[in-house]
């Protein structure tokens, strides 16, 4: 089998559907590495430890009794695990210990730079050519499942040591996901409070629905799964030691706000507003913001267009002074 190089659409946009990638990084040598042992595996990784003091991760650490889920504790006013801070070196040692542990407590590194923790293992281990500008993150753990959130950037997740299932959403789905608080979350994102292991028909019944657009995958190590922006995922970790390294890239300009600003800014500002005002500014969203095809603002000279105009640095930068005036007065 040929090593695949870059990304399979090239230099197309990506796709808008998952996309399994079969073996895309079966030729990696950290991938080489844990097909022999977890200990082989810990070994590689650690060659790549500076002689420096390693940088500390956080580790999330729950009890078995959880079954690898992490989650909100059952006052909904902190969480089921507890975050500590450990040299990755000693996670290692840690998870391979645990291995023939029945009773183990779940362990989990999450969205962790590599280039910060394994300085030169992106030398040996990297898509050639990288999605541009890409950032490439480890995620390291024994038996662990996170609910279901969804990422504003593209998402290239890579398999490098054991197996992981994903349970993949359409962005639609929201409705029927039954998603926690905005403001109170595990690690910023909203997640879905349903238990996919076990769903409560009964207390979310809307979830049937998202159940029936589900999409499944089971990688092995070497596998890669493509996950398109704002697609709704759950991931499992079902072996004794696994580790994913992810790319996450954007194609978004870098001048322009994250889409979240918007969204929490239109509940502060809009949700509560009376019904008839409500459905004006709906209108105004659809006409300005979602309409396809885009309106023509040709009636307005193309000098004066402004923000109604193509978007540039220049454009937003006095949007963004304008905006924090408003929220300060």
């Amino acid at each position: 089998m040929a090593e695949p190089s870059g990304l399979p659409w090239g230099a197309g946009p990506a796709p808008s559907q998952p996309l399994l990638l079969k073996g895309w990084v079966h030729h990696w040598p950290v991938v080489q590495a844990a097909r022999q042992s977890d200990a082989a595996l810990a070994t590689y990784l650690q060659g790549f430890a500076t002689a420096q003091a390693t940088p500390p991760v956080t580790l999330w650490r729950a009890p078995s009794s959880v079954l690898g889920r992490f989650f909100y504790n059952a006052a909904f006013d902190g969480f089921n695990f507890v975050a500590e801070h450990a040299r990755l070196d000693q996670v290692l040692a840690q998870l391979v210990a645990a291995a023939s542990q029945p009773q183990a407590d779940a362990l989990y590194v999450g969205s962790t730079t590599v280039e910060a923790v394994w300085p030169g293992f992106r030398a040996h281990n990297d898509l050639a050519p990288s999605p541009e500008g890409a950032l490439m993150s480890l995620w390291l753990g024994n038996r662990t499942r996170i609910a279901a959130h969804q990422d504003v950037p593209d998402n290239l997740a890579c398999v490098a040591a054991g197996r992981r299932r994903f349970t993949l959403f359409p962005p639609e789905q929201l409705p029927n996901l039954y998603v926690g608080p905005l403001d109170f979350t595990p690690a910023g994102q909203p997640i879905s409070l349903v238990d996919m292991a076990l769903p409560d028909l009964e207390r979310y019944p809307r979830f049937a629905q998202a159940q029936q657009a589900a999409q499944v995958f089971e990688l092995e190590p070497g596998d890669a799964l493509f996950i398109p922006s704002m697609w709704w995922h759950q991931v499992e970790a079902l072996d004794s030691v696994n580790l994913l390294l992810n790319y996450w890239w954007s194609s978004t300009p870098a001048f322009m706000a994250p889409p979240v600003a918007a969204l929490l800014l239109a509940i502060s500002s809009i949700r509560d507003l009376p019904a008839p005002q409500r459905q004006a500014w709906s209108a105004h969203f659809h006409h300005y913001v979602f309409a396809e095809p885009r309106p023509d603002h040709a009636h307005i000279p193309a000098q004066a267009q402004g923000l109604l105009g193509p978007l540039s640095p220049e454009r937003t930068r006095p949007l963004r002074a304008r905006l924090l005036q408003l929220l300060n007065r």
